[in-house]
Parts: structure tokens; C-alpha cells; sequence
């Protein structure tokens, strides 16, 4: 695909309650965007308040993509996301109008800007065959199979690397490829969009605390409780292990719904849980050197640079 063709978008990337919606929906209000959700929990119908989902007045007022687009017992996958995310990017392109990728799902965003991992998952049994391997003849036997079968990988292993050695052999029995190659297609990876990525990072952490620990007595104040246990009700098949019900808050309400704690543990449990998935997030934000970084903990106002930032890299 020549570079000519590859559609414009701007990515508003930060940890979750550090104002990327607001800034988005102040962004609107000066240029023609469309924004289309990073978030893992968004896409899911009636999780709307453990969501800290737009309103239907925000939403009205701006067209967003890839929110309420499955239902809880349904799941979502970083494949579908960089699919739906390319087409929608050169549709909102095509309409003259302004791509803005808004969120915290950095897996979703690792994926678009890097493409998926192709890598399977472990496998029990394999594992177990390598290990009686590995007792019955020594791992020197299991790096000479790696260096027959894979020398590029094996070039690069230490001969006493245990854990690295097996995962390599594991890899190629599960898809009769050698590491190296799976390693070879990744860095061969086109990103399918131009972006300008812009990470909002706070650098008083407390500041961050205190906005994660407000937005949760604020999600328990509106009707939290009561939301997932609607949802409990009109999906009888739905369980805590589905992928909806891991998201941050829900696990937490459903089990305080299964008597486990009280109102005040709850919004204990839910703040730290929130707390550790923005720590997640921060931690996948430094190894991605954004493009442009603010600090939403100092600089309230980010619109004015935010703006300038948007009309570079879109040429308007």
C-alpha cells in the first residue's frame, strides 16, 4: 500500500480517569473529529456507569465508534479491534472528517501499532514432554534440538537459558515454525495508519489516586451496584470469569452481589483495582514514547496544545 494511501488518525492515549474524554469532547467542539473508542469495556451494551461511558448527550454531540457494539456474554479481541479501527479510520477519512482514537486499552493499541502476536499460547502437554525430556537427558539435549531446528534463536539463547530454550521448542512444535521466524513477520509489521500518538501522563501520582478514588464513589453513588446486578438478571448465563465481568469494577461489584464484603470494602476493592490497572497503563505509556506527552496533573488546560498538535499532523 503506498504511503500516500494510508489514513491520517490521532491517538489520545492515557490511564483511565485522567481526562482523555473531556479533552476529546473539547477537541470536537473546534474540529471536525469522530472518535473512535480504545476500550476494552466500552464496547459492551448496558455496562454503562462501571464504564464511565459518554453520555447519549456527549455522544449526540460527537459521533463515537465501537461503543455498545456486543453484548456482555460476547467478547472482543485486539483482531477485531485493529480490523474495525483501520475501516473506520478511512471511512471517517473518506468523510472529510478527522479520525481521533481515544482511550486506555493499550493492548488494542500495542496491536495496531505493532501488529498481533501470532505467538500460542502455552501447551501443557508439550511443556510437561519437554521437561521429561529435559530430566532424562540434560538441557544441552534440548539446545542441540533448538539449534537444529531453529539456529537463529539459538545463536541468541545462553545454552543454560532453561525457560527461553523450551518456550522456542514449544513454539515450533505448536506451528512447525522456527521463533525466529514468528520474531522475522512481527518486525516486517506496516502500521495500517498514520498516527500521532498523545499520552496523557500524570506526574503527581496522587493526583491521579485521588481522580480514580472520585470517579469510583461517584460510579457507586449513580447506581454501580444496581447496574450489574440488572445485568445478573437479564443474562442469566452471564458469569464473573467472562471477559465483561474481569472488566475493573464489575469483578469487584459481583462479588460484593455474592455477599463478599461490604459497601465500604467494596469501594476499597474497587479503587485499588482501578489504581492497578492505571499503573498497567502508565507502565505500557513510557515504553511507547509518544509522539507528544502532557502532563494532566499540572496542566489542566490541555486543549490549546492538543489542538495545535491535531492541526500539524492533519495539515489544517
Amino acid at each position: 500500500m503506498p504511503a500516500t494511501t494510508i489514513p491520517k488518525a490521532l491517538a489520545l492515549l492515557g490511564p483511565t480517569a485522567s481526562g482523555k474524554t473531556g479533552l476529546a469532547l473539547a477537541l470536537a467542539q473546534h474540529l471536525p473529529v469522530e472518535i473512535i473508542s480504545l476500550d476494552s469495556a466500552l464496547v459492551y451494551r448496558e455496562m454503562d456507569i462501571g464504564t464511565a461511558k459518554p453520555s447519549a448527550t456527549e455522544r449526540a454531540a460527537v459521533p463515537h465508534h465501537l461503543i455498545d457494539i456486543i453484548s456482555p456474554l460476547q467478547s472482543y479481541s485486539a483482531a477485531q479491534f485493529v480490523a474495525d479501527c483501520t475501516r473506520l479510520a478511512a471511512e471517517i477519512n473518506a468523510r472529510q472528517r478527522l479520525p481521533l482514537i481515544v482511550g486506555g486499552t493499550m493492548m488494542y493499541y500495542h496491536a495496531l501499532t505493532h501488529g498481533l502476536n501470532t505467538l500460542p499460547e502455552a501447551d501443557a502437554a508439550i511443556r510437561t514432554e519437554l521437561q521429561a525430556q529435559k530430566q532424562q537427558h540434560g538441557l544441552a539435549y534440548l539446545y542441540a534440538q533448538l539449534q537444529r531446528i531453529d539456529p537463529v534463536t539459538a545463536a541468541r539463547l545462553k545454552p543454560a537459558d532453561s525457560q527461553r530454550i523450551e518456550r522456542a521448542l514449544e513454539v515450533w512444535q505448536l506451528t512447525g515454525q522456527p521463533l525466529s521466524q514468528h520474531f522475522a513477520e512481527q518486525q516486517t509489521f506496516s502500521p495500517p495508519l498514520a498516527l500521532h500518538s498523545i499520552a496523557l501522563m500524570p506526574t503527581e501520582r496522587a493526583w491521579l489516586h485521588q481522580q480514580i478514588a472520585g470517579r469510583f464513589e461517584h460510579m457507586l453513588a449513580h447506581g454501580f451496584i444496581d447496574e450489574v446486578r440488572a445485568l445478573q438478571q437479564h443474562y442469566p448465563a452471564l458469569h464473573a470469569d467472562m471477559p465483561s465481568m474481569r472488566c475493573v469494577g464489575y469483578r469487584q461489584v459481583w462479588d460484593y452481589l455474592a455477599g463478599s464484603g461490604t459497601t465500604h470494602t467494596l469501594a476499597e476493592r474497587g479503587i485499588a483495582a482501578t489504581r492497578q490497572l492505571a499503573k498497567r497503563q502508565l507502565t505500557w505509556l513510557r515504553k511507547l514514547n509518544a509522539d507528544t506527552v502532557l502532563d494532566c496533573s499540572k496542566h489542566p488546560d490541555m486543549l490549546p496544545e492538543t489542538l495545535a498538535v491535531c492541526r500539524q499532523h492533519f495539515g489544517i
